[in-house]
């Protein structure tokens, strides 16, 4: 069995218009992309749902409602695995002036900009959301995933 390399949680963030919170990541020489918010699982993180309202804090100044892991993903690197695990949850608060961490403290690391893309339309399909395989399974899942987030 392959090591686990690198362990991060992310969100399916849904507001309360039915929207997904997600990250428009702007990087030097590359085409922007967008993500989900969430990151690496810290040493001193108790659980994995810590993590990830801890990086909501950090990314989005966000809070979330009940954190439902729905998802998981893998893939090979540097001769281990890196696995993210991602949970579904609604936003309950977001204050932008309360994002903190090494993000928005070393602009050389580009930008990383709010935005909120309708989960019900073509939005969606039209962004480069990564990884792919998460956007696909958003598309798949949509109205399940709104059910699980709660109203």
């Amino acid at each position: 069995m392959a090591p686990i390399v690198k362990h991060s949680a992310r969100a399916i963030l849904i507001d309360d218009n039915d929207r997904l919170v997600l990250i428009k990541r702007t990087r030097p020489g590359r085409p922007v992309y967008w993500t989900t918010p969430g990151g690496r699982v810290e040493p001193d993180d108790r659980s994995l749902e810590e993590a990830l309202r801890r990086e909501l804090h950090e990314e989005l100044g966000a809070t979330a409602g009940l954190c439902q892991q729905v998802f998981l993903l893998s893939r090979p690197k540097d001769g281990g695995v890196r696995v993210q695990h991602i949970f579904v949850a609604r936003l309950t608060e977001l204050d932008l002036t309360r994002r903190n961490g090494p993000e928005f403290e070393d602009p050389s690391r580009g930008r990383y900009d709010p935005d909120f893309i309708a989960l019900h339309d073509e939005s969606l399909a039209a962004i480069d959301l990564r990884p792919r395989a998460l956007r696909d399974f958003i598309l798949a899942n949509r109205d399940a995933l709104l059910d699980a987030a709660g109203a």
